[in-house]
Parts: C-alpha cells; structure tokens; sequence
C-alpha cells in the first residue's frame, strides 16, 4: 500500500464528526472528484468517483447518517492497465440531490436557476474544526503524497483555477505556503517542504501517517549528514594525499639538483621528515622536530620548499 493510500484509509475512520463537520467533508470530497450531470427532462444526477473504497464507504455512510439520503453505489472495472476497481456514489433527483448540493455549497441558493459555486462557501468553513474537516475532505477527493523515502511533495487535483486558489488560501490560513500551478487541464495545489506536509497532515487528523513521516525524515536527515560528513573527511583526506605526493616530489627534485645540504636548517629538517614520513600529517610531523613545531609551521616551511622546486623547474626550462 503506497502512503498516499495509507494516508486516507488513516482519516476515513475519523467518523466521529458534528454535522457541520460532515457536511465540510462532504463538501471537500464532491468539489473535487464529484460530476454532475442532467438527464433530458433536466434532472440532476452527481456522481462521487474514487478508486479507494474506504472513500467511497465514508461518503455513502455520511450521506446515509447525516442526511438520510441512501445513495447508489457502483463498482466498475478502470480501463488502465491496473486494472483496478473503481467506485461511484450516485445521488439522483428522487434523492433530494439539489437539496445536498445547495447544502455542500456546490449549487447557489437559487430555486429558479441551476447556478455553480466554484468557490468555497465561507459559512461551511466557519470555524477551526470546519476548516481542517474541508481539507480532510478535498485531500480525499484529489489528494496524494509521493513515497517520503524518495521526495516530499503533496499536492490537490482541481479542475477550476478559482477553486484551486480559494483551496490553496484556506490551507495557508495554517501558516503554510501552498502554491497553484496549472497542469494540463487540472490545476494543482501543492506543498514541497517535509516540515509543511507534516503540518498539512496533522491539519486533517492523521497523527499516525504524521509519525512515520517524521521517522522517515530524522532518518533521511542522519543519512544525509553522514553522507556529509563522509565526503568531508575524504575530501581532506584527498587533499592530504596529494599534497604529501606533491611535496615529496618537490624534496626530490631538490635532492637531484642541488642537494638537500644546500637548504636552510629548519627546511632540510623538515625536508628529511617528509621523505621518511610521506603518510604523517603536518601535526604529526611538526611534533618529531626538535623542539616542536605547529601545523602551520611545518605549512610554512614545506610551502617554502615546493617555491624553491618551482624555481629550479623553471631553470630546467
């Protein structure tokens, strides 16, 4: 089960709900994955399509418990190549689906016309619990969330840029910073930060999804900065080697040419170090000179050597 499913069977058994809570989620669920259609005598049928049936359970025992509405429900095999099985809540004109429409803010208050509200009705998100029950019910509807193991993103499939944009204000009213971008025909509400979707998901009540997602993040963190530290060290450790090779080539050249007798005597001390000791360390090194020397002046001292290895070089030229 991928955790996006994880995720929703987690707030499909959150049922204990008022019924201004309800009718958000409902509201949530049939703005985004609801159709409506008209027969030819202009009667109303909405369908609710989702392939999960946790989703289509919730819908139908809402519709059921709240508003006493016994709704269709409808298995059909998908056309993709899953295979999988899709399911519809079907609410019809003998249902009293205007009246469930109007109330989920999906038809105007208009008797005398069919008019859509694309937006969302601010007396269904009127309070706190309202509010997180709405996102509940549009992450239902349209939601996923990719693997946390290999990338943060969650995100909302909408088919009208102002819903879109009333969906991603009112999860930003949580602090968050969701953004709207167009993808196709659908327009997308989305969150990419690890910290935001663990916000977004105990918004809408999944505490447990919210725990393996911080899990997976502390562990994905220490990986990281393992992996850091790592590179780090052979990094330097690179860096090290290739300065020791360096200056025992350079302490050669001048051994070849001139001699080491001919250098200084805290260079030809250091020089003589480096050729018995081409693995130590420049701590290491500056603590066999009598008396002892810092890393920075054996540094200096071996700096001093490879300059007088270019000038010979140059010489040669």
């Amino acid at each position: 089960m991928s955790f996006s499913s994880k995720v929703k069977e987690e707030v499909c058994r959150l049922t204990d709900l008022s019924k201004t809570e309800a009718i958000a989620v409902l509201s949530g669920i049939m703005k985004v994955s609801g159709t409506i259609s008209f027969t030819a005598n202009r009667q109303i049928n909405f369908r609710i399509t989702t392939e999960n049936a946790g989703i289509a359970r919730l819908v139908f025992k809402m519709l059921k418990n709240y508003f006493n509405i016994n709704t269709r429900l409808m298995v059909k095999k998908s056309n993709s190549l899953k295979k999988n099985n899709i399911y519809m809540v079907v609410i019809g004109e003998e249902m009293g689906v205007r009246s469930i429409l109007k109330e989920v803010g999906i038809l105007a208050d208009d008797d005398s016309l069919i008019t859509f509200d694309y937006g969302i009705r601010e007396s269904i998100v009127d309070s706190d619990e309202t509010r997180r029950a709405y996102i509940r019910g549009a992450f239902l509807g349209g939601g996923s969330i990719s693997n946390p193991e290999k990338t943060y993103h969650l995100e909302f499939v909408t088919h009208d840029l102002e819903y879109a944009e009333a969906l991603s204000k009112l999860i930003n009213v949580y602090g968050l910073s969701s953004k709207v971008i167009q993808r196709k025909s659908s327009y997308i509400v989305y969150l990419k930060e690890g910290e935001q979707i663990v916000d977004l998901l105990n918004i809408i009540g999944a505490h447990k999804s919210l725990l393996e997602l911080e899990n997976i993040r502390i562990m994905k963190e220490m990986r990281n900065n393992v992996n850091r530290l790592v590179n780090c060290e052979t990094a330097n450790l690179s860096k090290t080697v290739n300065a020791a090779v360096r200056q025992v080539e350079s302490i050669k050249l001048i051994q070849k040419e001139i001699g080491l007798s001919r250098l200084p005597k805290n260079l030809r001390e250091i020089a003589e170090l480096r050729l018995n000791y081409p693995d130590e360390s420049l701590k290491e090194l500056g603590e066999m000179l009598d008396p002892p020397v810092g890393k920075s002046g054996v540094n200096h001292r071996l700096r001093r050597i490879e300059k007088i290895a270019d000038e010979l070089r140059r010489e040669e030229r």
